[in-house]
């Protein structure tokens, strides 16, 4: 069965960024039938206060939930039908409702495995009690590194993901509580309660990537010096909405995180258009927050996708959208249609690849636009496709959401790769604190080992259908970019 794409997450709260939650305008007089409450996101010219726009929405019916000053954006609620309509005008670039725009965030299943005997910390990696499982933390020249560095505290990694367990002995001491937040509904909540996991432990496994604590309990993370805020994005049904990224985003660089993961893509449909009216004030908001993000010292991760697409040359998308708002539909996707973030300028963009340094069979890549790869686990290529080896997966922290206790256990996908780039890159920060976003990112690129394309069609799971690939260039090419990240050679 073909793996699901990315999830993507969603999102509610309560407390803003910028300018903050505003109280609500006195409303004019209704001239309308009240329909179901919605929200939109409402965009300022660019570079222009937010003041007219705020002006129309008042007059419009709507009520100012979040105002993003600094990038000239409103997230707005309103139950006036023509909400759309009525608000537009000088002072408002452009408006679109975000109704039916989330995605579900694509956890994947959870193997998990037994709780291990704690054993006395030895400030080695390889002494934790499951670090003979992590086949991708050697893989990367994890131990090494940590010979040089495990990380400064004074590096922070946002978690933009669906919480992380607050009480997890692998990640207790290493979140940053005072940076840590949820983003649901595109305004700010620092209750721990807020942004801890409640219905998916996909930002708990993430974040144990990035850094569990080496104590003698369970794994390692690639940098257990550093910390790692959380910053909850998905709602409890499985969601993000671009009022949600726009969030968190920004919630990051406004306090201090140098970098951002983000396993996840924005919009039900898997390739978001500028050319479209709906669509462009979506990619627009998201954009200018990311662009904030970099300005303020913030390198942004993401992951390329589960899909098996070349993302170069993507010209059907034949499973949009997918949170059933509408009926599924073939679209011709152009060079206007591009997945956010992991195609924004600027974003380093990670496939996986599992155990034997080959492309994940799932994983999407493309040359020009994947820029590194990391270990996110292949479960079925030793059975060409017929059934999974969990082992082939990651191992890493988990938080179970029925149950509410906490554990380890497997998870793959490009999701569990970019954590594994995030890690390094703050491994890279820790010992190269000056180092901007964008030489980051280029640092990264040049201390990876490079990979070389196989040859020929690859397909490494011929008993299942629909994941036949090509890659194309030399050193750099579009299955892994630059080649598989490397601790080691960041911090040496």
């Amino acid at each position: 069965m073909r793996l699901s794409r990315r999830k993507v997450l969603a999102a509610a709260s309560a407390a803003a960024v910028g300018a903050g939650v505003l109280a609500a305008a006195a409303l004019p007089t209704q001239a309308w039938a009240a329909g179901p409450e919605s929200t939109y996101i409402v965009l300022a010219p660019n570079g222009q206060s937010t003041a007219r726009a705020a002006g129309r929405v008042a007059a419009a019916g709507g009520t100012i939930v979040a105002n993003y000053s600094q990038i000239g954006v409103l997230v707005v609620r309103s139950t006036n039908p023509a909400f759309t309509t009525a608000v537009s005008g000088s002072g408002v670039d452009a408006v679109a409702s975000t109704a039916g725009l989330g995605t579900a965030l694509d956890d994947g299943a959870t193997v998990e495995v037994a709780e291990p005997a704690a054993q006395q910390a030895t400030g080695d990696p390889t002494g934790e009690p499951l670090f003979g499982l992590q086949w991708d933390m050697t893989q990367i020249s994890v131990p090494q590194a940590h010979k040089v560095t495990i990380g400064s505290p004074n590096v922070v990694v946002g978690v933009l993901d669906s919480g992380i367990s607050s009480t997890h002995p692998d990640l207790a001491t290493q979140i940053a509580k005072d940076k840590s937040a949820s983003c649901i509904g595109g305004v700010v909540d620092t209750s721990e309660a807020a942004w801890n996991p409640t219905t998916s432990d996909h930002g708990t496994h993430v974040a144990g990537t990035i850094a569990a604590s080496i104590n003698g309990i369970g794994v390692a993370g690639v940098a257990p010096g550093v910390k790692v805020a959380s910053v909850k994005v998905v709602n409890d049904d499985g969601y993000i909405y671009p009022e949600a990224a726009v969030c968190g985003f920004l919630w990051a660089a406004d306090h201090g995180m140098r970098v951002t993961n983000n396993s996840y893509y924005i919009d039900p449909w898997e390739f978001n258009c500028r050319n479209d009216v709906r669509q462009r004030p979506v990619w627009t908001a998201v954009q200018r927050a990311i662009r904030y993000s970099q300005n303020k010292g913030v390198l942004n991760v993401a992951s390329a996708g589960n899909s098996n697409v070349d993302l170069q040359h993507k010209f059907v998308d034949s499973g949009s959208p997918n949170d059933g708002s509408f009926p599924v539909e073939d679209r011709t996707i152009t060079g206007a249609c591009i997945d956010l973030p992991a195609e924004a300028p600027g974003v380093v963009t990670v496939s996986a690849v599992g155990p034997t340094r080959a492309k994940s069979y799932y994983s999407s890549y493309g040359q020009g636009v994947v820029d590194v790869t990391a270990p996110g686990g292949d479960a079925r290529f030793r059975t060409r496709g017929a059934s999974s080896t969990a082992a082939d997966a990651v191992l890493s922290t988990t938080f179970n959401t029925v149950t509410k206790t906490n554990g380890w256990g497997y998870k793959q996908g490009t999701s569990m790769a970019g954590p594994h780039a995030a890690g390094v890159a703050a491994l890279a920060l820790s010992a190269h604190p000056d180092m901007q976003p964008g030489a980051l990112a280029s640092f990264l690129e040049r201390t990876a080992d490079a990979l070389p394309c196989p040859s020929g069609v690859y397909n490494p799971v011929p008993l299942l259908q629909g994941y036949e690939a090509t890659c194309s260039g030399g050193n750099r090419n579009g299955f892994y970019g630059a080649g598989e990240i490397n601790a080691y050679n960041v911090v040496r």
